[in-house]
């Protein structure tokens, strides 16, 4: 006797459950790599908004492809999500360090340093999804936090 449940069928539920998780293993691994090229991209072309549009399309567009090409439609999706969450969210964080008096060259030398971080923990299962749902939150939280303008001598002009 097996100790593996059949289906209804008569099949093996094992190869069934063993497909399903591997599915949900490559479309976190794939919407994690899709944000971890949003990030880089974000972080080369991130300066303007012209530049965060481009690399906010071009994230999406190689996610999808690289996806595509390496597993199935679904994944390919998810690459595609995951590319505009890292543009988004890492251009907040671009913008926002030079803005701040960054330098543009290494602010995206650092943001790519964190993408590939991004794309190796990715590998991990279920990290993936953690990213997206935390770097959206984060860089909505450092939005909240950005400093009012400063208003320098204007204020001393009043009196």
């Amino acid at each position: 006797m097996s100790m593996v449940p059949r289906g209804a069928n008569g099949r093996n539920m094992a190869a069934y459950t063993g497909r399903l998780m591997a599915d949900v293993y490559w479309i976190g691994v794939f919407l994690g790599l899709g944000i971890a090229l949003g990030v880089a991209l974000a972080g080369l072309l991130g300066a303007s908004r012209t530049g965060l549009v481009l690399a906010l399309v071009a994230a999406a567009v190689l996610g999808f492809i690289a996806a595509l090409f390496l597993r199935d439609e679904v994944a390919s999706v998810a690459g595609a999500v995951g590319g505009v969450v890292g543009a988004l969210a890492a251009g907040e964080v671009v913008r926002g360090a030079l803005r701040r008096g960054g330098v543009r060259l290494g602010t995206a030398f650092l943001v790519a340093g964190a993408a590939l971080g991004l794309a190796l923990a990715a590998l991990m299962p279920i990290v993936g999804y953690l990213e997206a749902v935390a770097l959206p939150v984060l860089a909505l939280r450092m939005r909240r936090r950005r400093p009012e303008r400063y208003a320098g001598l204007r204020t001393l002009a009043r009196d």
